[in-house]
């Protein structure tokens, strides 16, 4: 276990006001983070995780939405869980590994021991606790959350490698052309403030490379200007692929429920685990739906590809239905 002294922030990427359009109309007034699954914002499922991360001191919400839209969410979410939640709105796009850096000081502030990063579009059981003490354990910079998937659909996810033993992340690759393997990253990761210097290595890096080529031809500088920002600094491909097989990064496998939010099917997760029900036999019934709260659905009603608003019952004389 951990030292009653250490401190634990938790970071959760919400995205911007270009996402979302798998939910629209109904995401056109409303954050994407903030529309209701299983009777509570989507944003609520992995900040109630958070809550449970030993020694927690503060949670952050780094998107590109005004802070207006969140006020009220944050101000309810902090006083309910009695923990400090706090959003922040990026200027510019610094990608996943860089917006974490963009806001380094002030999710250094409580001098944190470990830095909990999540995507909000993720659905799973969040094992926070456990991946930090196989954390601790590991001694490395991160350690990230892993899943076994099928062959066939592992390459919509970042691919990777880990010794069976150490479970050290030895290969890791996005979306690759060719199967690597069937372990898939899940979004979820816990890191030593030591991942601050790495992101600050590949800015570093990149300025070098961007300067040579400003004095070696006018082709170049044309290359170099095409090139992504110093500050731009994407977490799988900067810092995953390059670090992996150094000692740096391990896996955490998970057995239990992962999904994308994007992909209907994790409202099996939700009826499960929120008590949240419908009546008879709900899996088998509602198959891949997306859910609001306090539906009935009548025996032998099949829904499929729909989003189902709160307070409804379905019975087999309905016919309409919203399609994702």
């Amino acid at each position: 276990m951990g030292s009653s002294e250490e401190k634990v922030v938790a970071v959760i990427m919400v995205g911007g006001p270009t996402k979302g359009t798998r939910f629209r109309p109904l995401s056109l007034n409303i954050p994407k983070p903030l529309f209701p699954l299983a009777g509570q914002a989507m944003v609520h499922h992995p900040i109630s995780a958070c809550k449970r991360i030993p020694n927690l001191v503060q949670i952050y919400l780094v998107g590109f939405y005004e802070e207006r839209e969140f006020a009220l969410f944050v101000s309810s979410i902090s006083n309910e869980l009695r923990v400090p939640v706090r959003y922040l709105k990026e200027d510019k796009p610094h990608g996943s590994a860089g917006g974490l850096y963009n806001f380094r000081d002030l999710i250094m502030e409580d001098n944190p021991s470990h830095i909990f990063l999540l995507n909000c579009d993720v659905c799973c059981s969040f094992p926070l606790p456990e991946m930090l003490e196989a954390h601790r354990r590991y001694g490395g910079m991160g350690t990230l959350l892993v899943i076994k998937v099928s062959a066939e659909s592992a390459s919509q996810f970042g691919e990777l490698v880990a010794d069976p033993i150490t479970n050290e992340l030895l290969h890791y690759t996005e979306k690759p052309e060719t199967f690597v393997s069937d372990r898939i990253n899940c979004g979820v990761y816990v890191f030593t403030p030591d991942i601050f210097t790495a992101i600050q290595g590949v800015s570093s890096q990149r300025k070098d490379r961007a300067n040579l080529r400003r004095v070696s031809s006018f082709e170049a500088l044309q290359s170099a200007m095409r090139s992504l920002p110093t500050d731009f600094v994407r977490l799988d491909q900067d810092i995953l692929s390059p670090l992996a097989g150094k000692k740096q990064f391990y896996t955490y496998e998970t057995m239990d429920f992962w999904e994308q939010i994007k992909t209907p099917g994790f409202n099996n997760f939700f009826a499960n685990n929120f008590a949240f029900r419908a009546d008879g036999d709900y899996n088998a019934k509602l198959g891949v739906t997306i859910l609001g709260e306090a539906v009935a659905v009548e025996d032998e009603v099949v829904v499929t590809n729909s989003i189902v608003l709160p307070n409804k019952t379905i019975n087999l004389s309905v016919q309409d239905e919203i399609i994702l």
